[in-house]
């Protein structure tokens, strides 16, 4: 009996001790730790993009259901936790891939319906409600900044730029190329990152032209974020090119950064995936890199051969931290890493998706400090 009682007492304790080092380790400011979604909205759902004013204030959009194409999906943080938002008079199904704002009265959302139209929403402190998308143009993104809102989208196949001017969208000329990710400092200072025939591509905006460079000149590389922190000091990540392989083969990381004369490569501790976010401090310096299906070559010999590599580093001005996502019970790793910085603080969210059970996605929220 008494050996029975110090068996019991024993599983007492150490169910007390993981429960007190998970809560720890949800709270610990210097990892990276996994941050719950309402039940309703879980199994299947994912997450493409969120934007933050404060440590009580965010938002994440992306989409819900069971089966394909699902519903548009808007989750709020209130501080304390994610809540699912009600979009009155909006039951069309399909997804929200972006989601920006210029002040916490104005956020926009973009995304698409079912039949690939364009849908546009906007928040105006109270509720979302429905906006009229500019007419003919298929949306991709929303990006905001320095007061601007400008939407990303093409036109019977054609890329297509917009700037929110007064209380209309009014188009502006676009690089050559694609462009995939916008970093907005001022109407007339914007930079545009993407990819033309000839590599990787990061065009400036002076208020009247664009101005291109090729920041890397290798096939089919491309960057997708920038982060122009001033004019002498620019970054960009996406995917180095490649040549031949096989298909699926990975692609290794891109990152670049301009001096105010030239571009040259930064390497970063991955062999293989993308740089697909960029994150700034609270001073607008560079802080964090998002890296998302990284991977690095394992020991010679082993099996298999790739090992899973950082999934954020952490900028401190000369080298990186390496930080890895935490393990979510029944998810697999997350597909897409996408920050949003919390003004004001050392605070970043992450949002994406990530593999679920038996061929399922699930939302996945992360958060840092």
């Amino acid at each position: 009996m008494a050996r029975r009682l110090l068996v019991a007492a024993l599983a007492v304790v150490l169910t007390l001790l993981t429960a007190l080092t998970a809560a720890r380790a949800a709270t610990d400011p210097s990892s990276w730790h996994h941050v719950p979604v309402p039940d309703p909205v879980r199994p299947q759902a994912a997450l493409n993009e969120a934007v933050a004013f404060g440590p009580d204030r965010a938002w994440a959009v992306g989409a819900v259901g069971r089966e394909a194409p699902g519903f548009p999906l808007v989750l709020r943080w209130d501080g304390t936790a994610w809540h699912d938002q009600i979009l009155p008079g909006i039951g069309w199904q399909g997804e929200l891939l972006s989601v920006a704002a210029t002040s916490p009265t104005a956020v926009w959302a973009v995304g698409r319906d079912a039949a690939g139209g364009a849908r546009l929403l906007r928040f105006d402190g109270t509720a979302w409600s429905a906006s009229r998308p500019p007419a003919g143009v298929a949306l991709a993104q929303v990006v905001a900044g320095g007061g601007e809102a400008w939407l990303i989208g093409s036109r019977d196949g054609t890329q297509v730029l917009l700037r929110r001017d007064g209380n209309r969208w009014q188009e502006v000329p676009v690089p050559p190329g694609s462009v995939y990710g916008l970093h907005i400092k001022a109407a007339d200072d914007v930079w545009a990152a993407g990819a033309t025939d000839a590599g990787a591509a990061v065009s400036h905006w002076n208020g009247q032209a664009w101005q291109q460079t090729i920041v890397d000149g290798f096939p089919r590389s491309a960057v997708g974020s920038v982060l122009a922190v001033s004019a002498t000091e620019v970054w960009a990540g996406g995917t180095a090119g490649f040549v031949g392989g096989p298909p699926g083969r990975p692609i290794p990381p891109l990152l670049v950064r301009f001096d105010g004369q030239t571009w040259n490569r930064v390497p970063v501790p991955a062999d293989f995936g993308s740089v697909s976010s960029l994150a700034a401090s609270s001073s607008g310096e560079l802080a964090w890199v998002a890296v998302a299906r990284s991977q690095k070559w394992g020991p010679p010999g082993s099996t298999p051969p790739l090992v899973p590599g950082p999934d954020f580093l952490a900028w401190n001005g000369q080298s990186f931290t390496e930080y890895g996502e935490p393990a979510v019970a029944g998810e697999g790793e997350s597909r897409t890493l996408r920050l949003a910085p919390v003004p004001g603080t050392e605070t970043v969210w992450s949002v994406g998706r990530a593999d679920g059970p038996e061929g399922t996605f699930a939302p996945r929220v992360l958060r840092f400090g």
